[in-house]
């Protein structure tokens, strides 16, 4: 027999299903339930959780600002990998889960607490990325995991707003959307619903970062992106906080219809999801970076970089962001920003994001070797051994495919 509960933290929103699983856990383990909401910029109303979750039978809730945090430590350092999850999805639910279960390791080591839970369902990468940082962190903490358990009962929405009529649980009176939607500072992801349709167009409706395309204004905002050693620091010369910068820059290229992706990805416990994602700041941070990579990185270490593109963001994905090979990467990744300083001026027009300009303090880019004018620093003589060098394979190849 598993020992008892005597206290557990809970990831709560304040929404439908943590509402009911506060009431659930007490029911269930007869123990203490500690609420933990993270502001990590869903711009969701924050004020109220504290009576909703003491009324609903917490003992007591954790409120903390995460902004700064996730910008910093999760979403930066992605940005320095120019991770992309399959050639598309830019990682903003992948990179704020982590930091959450952290934070929910923290609290339960501060209260004492003997179990954490979580709301995610049994289908989808979010509960591996929770889990998976708990037992990074603490492989000794109890997890619950609600709906993955044979004494979770609840089917539908349904059953559950019944659970919460007969406990008086308070539950949000908004009308259900024929989606669900998850937002934070990097971006919000659009799914299910209507949209497990793949053959559906997304209604205008749903987005709520991005005007469309056609409605962006007729004449394109120039925008000029400051970056020290891999880090946006400036927009237009004006430093910023990370959480600030991230703010400022999806209202830049919200505005301008910039940000949308459509996209049929491949979950980690194995089978394809419909995504729909709103990143208008985090798109034209990821290009202004190439950027000023472009002319400061070496050409052999930016090949081996962008080698790790897809193992750094499948890592972050499925959930390993603190396994040891994440660690190992991300200083690879680091060392390679070490020069990565200077300036991506970017023009912002109709869904596109533009790069119109670039330099550097570190660039490599030399206008006296590059020129298609007269110049006195490059012989062109000397590409011909180059390339008869180079060539050399291929010569004896067509020679042995023509017997000679």
């Amino acid at each position: 027999m598993s020992k008892k509960v005597k206290k557990v933290i809970l990831a709560y929103s304040g929404g439908l299903d943590t509402s009911v699983i506060v009431r659930w856990l007490i029911e269930t383990y007869d123990c203490e339930v500690v609420c933990f909401a993270a502001d990590v910029g869903q711009k969701e109303e924050l004020t109220g959780l504290k009576e909703k979750a003491i009324n609903t039978g917490a003992s007591k809730i954790y409120i903390e600002d995460l902004r700064e945090e996730f910008a910093r430590d999760f979403v930066f350092p992605a940005l320095r990998a120019n991770a992309i999850y399959e050639g598309t999805y830019l990682l903003g639910t992948s990179l704020a889960r982590p930091l959450i279960a952290k934070k929910q390791i923290e609290i339960a080591r501060k209260e004492k607490a003997d179990a954490v839970c979580h709301g995610s369902t049994g289908k989808g990468n979010d509960q591996v990325r929770f889990e998976l940082t708990y037992i990074a962190l603490n492989p000794r903490i109890r997890i619950i995991a609600p709906w993955k358990q044979d004494n979770w009962t609840f089917d539908s929405r349904e059953s559950m707003i019944d659970y919460a009529r007969k406990y008086k649980i308070p539950i949000p009176l908004t009308k259900k959307k024929p989606y669900s939607s998850d937002r934070n500072l990097l971006h919000i992801s659009h799914e299910g619903g209507i949209l497990e349709d793949t053959w559906a167009e997304p209604q205008e409706n749903m987005f709520v970062l991005t005007v469309s395309p056609e409605k962006a204004p007729n004449r394109p905002t120039y925008v000029e992106i400051d970056f020290v050693k891999g880090n946006p620091v400036a927009v237009d010369g004006k430093k910023m906080s990370p959480a600030k910068l991230m703010d400022h820059m999806n209202m830049l290229a919200g505005k301008n219809g910039i940000g949308r992706v459509d996209m049929v990805e491949n979950r980690f416990v194995g089978m394809k999801s419909r995504g729909v994602y709103e990143t208008p700041g985090g798109t034209v941070l990821w290009a202004a970076h190439r950027a000023v990579e472009s002319i400061t990185m070496d050409r052999e270490v930016m090949l081996m970089r962008d080698s790790l593109i897809p193992k750094y963001a499948q890592l972050a994905y499925n959930g390993f962001w603190y396994a040891p090979e994440m660690e190992t990467l991300q200083a690879y990744i680091d060392a390679t920003q070490e020069n990565v300083t200077g300036t991506a001026r970017m023009k912002l027009y109709k869904g596109n994001c533009i790069v119109v300009g670039r330099k550097s303090p570190k660039s490599l880019y030399s206008e006296a070797f590059a020129t298609f004018e007269k110049d006195v620093v490059y012989d062109q003589k000397d590409a011909i051994g180059f390339i008869r060098l180079n060539g050399l394979r291929l010569r004896i190849e067509n020679m042995l495919k023509r017997g000679k």
